[in-house]
């Protein structure tokens, strides 16, 4: 069983800045994806960012420059960096992990963007 628990969400005005994390446990003996996907009211769920295993990323054109992913594999802990946010970027982030043809997803994490 994988479980996947995000935190670091929370309200900031315009041009802030916040970091999610999501640690991840179980079994997992593939090489895996990680990301964050991103849902907001009355929109369809979206890829934000993602990280391979072997370190590779890809962004949604939307947060180019604005986010960052990362991973710390001694802490089975994925990060997603988020500066200059807008309240477009207002959503309930979720993290994923990806083997194989199993997908395993947190409880999400509300990211509210206003002033």
């Amino acid at each position: 069983q994988v479980q996947l628990v995000e935190s670091g969400g929370g309200l900031v005005q315009p041009g802030g800045s916040l970091r999610l994390s999501c640690v991840f446990s179980g079994n997992i003996f593939s090489i895996y994806t990680l990301g964050w996907y991103r849902q907001a009211p009355g929109k369809q769920r979206e890829l934000v960012a993602a990280i391979t295993g072997g370190g590779g990323t890809n962004y949604a054109e939307s947060v180019k420059g604005r986010f960052t992913i990362s991973r710390d594999s001694t802490k089975n802990t994925v990060y997603l960096q988020m500066n200059s946010l807008k309240p477009e970027d207002t959503a309930v982030y979720y993290c994923n992990l990806h083997v194989i043809i199993s997908d395993y997803w947190g409880q999400g994490t509300q990211v509210t963007v206003s002033s």
